[in-house]
């Protein structure tokens, strides 16, 4: 089953966590899980695609899918300026182009 450029656009995922290592955490890049997306192939369909994620204030934050993340099809997105706050680790996030 591969999935059509169309259906990417609006395509739901969560945020999973920050980019980090053992001593150092990134705010900038996130780690995303899309449910339609289960291997590392499909995931490498979603790079160079732009997410948003609505802050309850109503404001917007926008990056873009630079790689995968793992085999189980995670992919990591880079936000610009200071990253994503804290709130949005486990909220929604959409593909919007």
């Amino acid at each position: 089953m591969s999935i059509s450029k169309l259906e990417l656009l609006g395509m739901e995922g969560a945020i999973a966590n920050y980019k980090r290592g053992r001593h150092l955490i990134h705010p900038k890049y996130c780690i995303l899980h899309f449910d339609a997306i289960k291997s590392r192939n499909k995931a490498s369909i979603l790079i160079g695609r732009t997410v948003e994620w609505i802050s309850p204030a109503g404001r917007s934050l926008k990056g873009k899918i630079t790689k995968p993340h793992g085999n189980n099809g995670a992919v990591l997105a880079h936000f610009k300026k200071a990253g994503l706050p804290g709130q949005a680790l486990g909220q929604k996030i959409k593909i919007i182009k």
